[in-house]
């Protein structure tokens, strides 16, 4: 659709964030002024990387992670949303999205700190008992303050990249752009649709390793879609590839069958962290709890040498179908 027929023009912004890119794309007047819009973006996502970042000594979570035992801890108001969010998910997922993994995550070669992966130390490690999150944790989200009831690191890899793409819309609206498509690598979010009345389309990756080919193409209005999957981030033991989701239930890498799980929720947020949350259940327990929960969702299942996809629509199977 050309400017001369709809009368706005499309923009796209980017820049560096969280290891990778994040992106904004939207549709306003001619000669409207992006430098300021611009700077707001950049902020948004430099505070969610300030405030949640494992990598960041100096961050509010390593913050918390380094705090004494029962002493309050001031806790920004987004970072409280976003570990009040955390800790129901893993309620209602029955524990398979757990943010007290931060050890493990380091220990495994998952975090800033390259080290030595000695195979029967980490399932040592994995094998001593730890408190999840929502026993070890008190919360005051009013007061914007916590404190740890036992030891623990915490850590938002599933849920913070999300929580960055919506604060990525809420710096769109705040310029006054109400048809957009924003997004964290492949983490995104639309509002409205393109000029014309097209919504917007989010390429769905093939979960393969090395390498990226477009498995499908979803179509996103009002909503946000997140993936996770086995087949990013990994390291290598012995010729063993481990993917750097874990399993709260092993203190492992997650042995299960599902590839990938992709998930749209109304916020990227939630999108982010169930999908997660799906994944760890795999490929039986997955797709039951996001039918029960009414939720839409796509699981890519490794059978064999074949890839099969699980579809989910509004709680209800659409389809099951063996693909390459």
């Amino acid at each position: 659709m050309s400017t001369e027929t709809t009368g706005l023009q499309r923009y796209s912004l980017n820049g560096p964030t969280m290891g990778s890119r994040y992106s904004a794309l939207f549709y306003a007047a001619p000669g409207f002024a992006t430098q300021d819009l611009g700077e707001r973006l950049a902020q948004a996502v430099a505070r969610v990387e300030q405030q949640m970042s494992g990598w960041n000594p100096q961050s509010d979570l390593n913050r918390i992670n380094a705090a004494p035992r029962h002493r309050w801890i001031s806790v920004p108001r987004e970072l409280m949303n976003v570990i009040t969010t955390a800790l129901r998910v893993s309620e209602q997922s029955h524990g398979a999205f757990e943010i007290a993994v931060g050890d493990l995550v380091q220990s495994w070669g998952f975090g800033p700190v390259s080290r030595t992966l000695d195979l029967p130390a980490l399932r040592e490690l994995g094998r001593q008992r730890r408190s999840p999150a929502a026993s070890a944790l008190v919360l005051e989200p009013r007061r914007h303050r916590l404190r740890k009831r036992s030891k623990l690191r915490l850590d938002l890899n599933g849920i913070a990249k999300g929580f960055g793409v919506d604060e990525l819309a809420r710096a769109l609206e705040a310029s006054g752009i109400r048809d957009y498509l924003v997004g964290i690598d492949g983490e995104m979010r639309a509002r409205g649709r393109k000029p014309g009345g097209q919504p917007w389309s989010v390429a769905v990756e093939k979960p393969l390793r090395g390498e990226r080919q477009v498995m499908g193409v979803m179509e996103l209005e009002d909503a946000a879609i997140a993936t996770s999957g086995d087949y990013r981030r990994w390291v290598d033991i012995a010729g063993q590839a481990y993917a750097h989701t874990l399993d709260p239930t092993t203190g492992e890498p997650l042995r299960n069958r599902l590839a990938s799980v992709s998930v749209v929720a109304s916020s990227c947020m939630l999108a982010d962290a169930w999908a997660t949350a799906l994944l760890v259940l795999g490929e039986i327990e997955g797709p039951r709890l996001a039918q029960e929960r009414g939720m839409d969702a796509l699981f890519v299942i490794r059978d064999g040498e074949q890839l099969r996809e699980v579809s989910i629509v509004g709680g209800q199977l659409q389809a099951d179908i063996q693909t390459r």
